[in-house]
């Protein structure tokens, strides 16, 4: 057993810990989709699933069962089958699961129904993923009608159902030295991808062929997959937050927006750049460019220890309604401005998001109707943007189809905070020069 699976271990002790006395957790690994026809989607595992297990393979299930004298942590999962071997690859099988995941017990998961009830009699409460997943339901609800149609002989069924995601959660939203590891290595692969990109661009090829330098990058650098849809948005495109087709012709004149990050052994990136197709920006698209770095700028420094989750987001509005102000994009006080919410017309979303397994990772953004304090541990994305609607009659022409967002992946630490997402041309000068670089 390696070091993985022994993090794995203590973060399974730690889940264990905080459930209530008598109870039983419930974890089922990622269904397989199908695409078309005979064929599937790349199987992805359940991120809590793999969070607690390290274990890849579909059709399988993790109990924990705190005080279980047999073994308090078992993994139902596929038999070793040498035919379904010879076409899909090999299984670990349940021989070999206890040895190398470091579980106390493993079984067939064709005998799940045999074995599971018996370990869920007497247990008072059950922990599992209520309402995400409606056959995993019924089959929670199936296995508490075989207790129950024992009741006369003796057994107690379960009577009390808590959602498991609440505790598991709040565990994952704290990074350990090695996710920050595995982090730092997606942020590093997908700054190689944007500098590629970035270096490949010019007026007249299609978007999707930027993505294309993307995705060779990921590859190449050991990623099996894009951590989200990649988003290559040249001119008004770039005003569009999930516009995703990438399949339009990149104009001279052209700001060119991506927003791309790898997924390396489960752990996301997600990092965002613009950059002008030609190369140079234009008097009207580096104003709005340095309004948003700027708000960024301001928005990273206000990422600290203690400070309230929302405090980056307000230091990027103040930059942002300030500067659009002074460009005479929005008219009035600043401060009467981001009461009313003005600049939302050109800013509407929040300056970030989690990050960790899931792009848009799990936990709580507030603790009791207030916002929840930064803590070490903690990483989020800092994303201003500002996207001025080509349609949008309310500003002069020279500012319609500006779309400029500017993300970094940002871990919270005990002094202050750490770039992870760092080796990308950034300002409007290092852009522009290293376009120039690449294009001799």
């Amino acid at each position: 057993m390696d070091s993985n699976y022994r993090e794995m271990r203590k973060r399974r002790k730690e889940l264990m810990l905080q459930m209530e006395p008598n109870s039983i957790a419930l974890l089922a690994a990622a269904p397989a989709h199908a695409r078309n026809s005979d064929t599937e989607y790349p199987y992805r595992q359940n991120s809590d699933f793999y969070y607690l297990t390290g274990f890849a393979e579909k059709n399988a299930l993790l109990a924990l069962i705190p005080g279980r004298k047999e073994g308090e942590v078992v993994l139902f999962c596929q038999g070793n089958d040498k035919l379904k071997e010879l076409w899909e690859g090999k299984l670990l099988g349940p021989e070999a699961v206890c040895d190398e995941l470091g579980v106390d017990d493993a079984y067939p998961i064709a005998d799940i129904d045999d074995i599971l009830p018996g370990m869920m009699e007497g247990r008072a409460r059950v922990y599992y993923a209520m309402g995400k997943d409606d056959q995993f339901d019924s089959k929670v609800m199936d296995w508490v009608k075989v207790i129950r149609g024992k009741a006369k002989m003796g057994d107690h069924p379960p009577s009390e159902f808590l959602v498991l995601d609440h505790l598991l959660h709040e565990l994952r939203l704290l990074k350990s030295p090695e996710e920050i590891k595995l982090m730092e290595q997606a942020a590093r692969i997908s700054a190689e991808g944007h500098r590629r990109a970035m270096a490949n661009c010019r007026p007249g090829i299609k978007e999707y062929e930027l993505e294309a330098e993307l995705l060779y990058t990921f590859t190449r650098g050991g990623s099996r997959a894009p951590a989200y849809r990649t988003i290559v948005g040249a001119g008004d495109n770039a005003c569009t937050l999930h516009y995703d087709a990438n399949n339009c012709d990149i104009k001279e004149g052209d700001l060119v927006l991506i927003d791309a990050g790898c997924e390396y052994n489960y752990y996301a990136s997600d990092i965002t750049r613009t950059f002008p197709a030609n190369g140079k920006f234009s008097t009207e698209q580096k104003a709005i460019y340095e309004i948003v770095l700027k708000a960024q700028d301001a928005a990273i420094d206000a990422v600290q220890p203690g400070a309230p989750w929302d405090a980056p987001h307000n230091a990027s509005v103040k930059v942002i309604t300030r500067g659009l102000v002074k460009l005479g994009i929005l008219k009035g006080r600043p401060a009467q401005l981001i009461k009313s919410e003005a600049y939302k017309d050109f800013y509407m979303h929040r300056v970030g998001h989690w990050l960790g397994i899931d792009v848009h990772d799990v936990g709580d953004y507030k603790i009791d109707d207030d916002w929840r304090l930064l803590e070490p541990g903690m990483v989020t994305t800092i994303e201003p943007g500002i996207y001025i609607a080509p349609d949008n009659t309310k500003v002069p022409k020279k500012w319609r189809g500006i779309g400029v967002r500017i993300e970094d992946d940002v871990l919270i630490t005990k002094a202050g905070h750490k770039v992870l997402s760092k080796g990308i041309p950034r300002t409007v000068q290092e852009i522009e020069s290293f376009m120039a670089e690449s294009t001799q």
